[in-house]
């Protein structure tokens, strides 16, 4: 097995828990250390290695931390990298706290870039930091038969010259309605 095999492998077999609460913002995230220990069980498996590099790639205006995730198997290198900012602006925390969270940050999310970690759920695109947003109902009731009844006055109205589209609108049309509306 190549290296690209064996890192999909990993991609396509990986589990992490997210079994870290945020109390401030009340939702579960994993973390770095969460992720890596659930690499370890492919390591030997698959004769690989997991190493992350650090390093500051910037000071002004801001610091720059970045972060790589490598997987090797001893020939072959693949891996991927992260970027964050380091908020020394951040209150309640002294600089080696504010540096020790961008490096948090960083390696989550390089090693969430090499093994494919999907986190469109996860806490920084789900929290709404207690604000909840109004969603609208977009559910539109199906017509779904030529024997409903609301067939009926949706045919009426498209032979009385009204718009398909109006009825799109309001309805989500079956195939074999949308079909029987448009030969009118």
């Amino acid at each position: 097995m190549n290296i690209n095999e064996k890192l999909a492998t990993i991609q396509t077999k990986f589990k992490s828990k997210k079994s870290r609460f945020n109390s401030f913002g009340k939702y579960n995230f994993r973390s770095a250390e969460d992720i890596l220990e659930a690499t370890k069980p492919f390591l030997l498996e698959l004769g690989v290695s997991v190493t992350i590099n650090e390093e500051i790639i910037s000071v002004d205006p801001l610091p720059m931390m970045q972060s790589t995730a490598n997987v090797s198997d001893g020939e072959n290198n693949i891996s991927a990298t992260a970027i964050v900012g380091v908020d020394l602006n951040q209150k309640g925390m002294n600089v080696p706290q504010q540096f020790g969270s961008a490096s948090s940050y960083a390696k989550k999310y390089a090693l969430g870039n090499l093994f494919l970690i999907d986190d469109t759920a996860d806490s920084d695109a789900t929290n709404d930091h207690g604000k909840k947003k109004f969603t609208p109902k977009t559910t539109k009731p199906t017509l779904a038969s030529t024997k409903d009844p609301a067939f009926a006055k949706a045919k009426d109205y498209v032979k009385a010259g009204g718009k398909l589209e109006a009825i799109k609108a309001k309805y989500a049309l079956s195939q074999e309605v949308e079909q029987q509306l448009t030969t009118l």
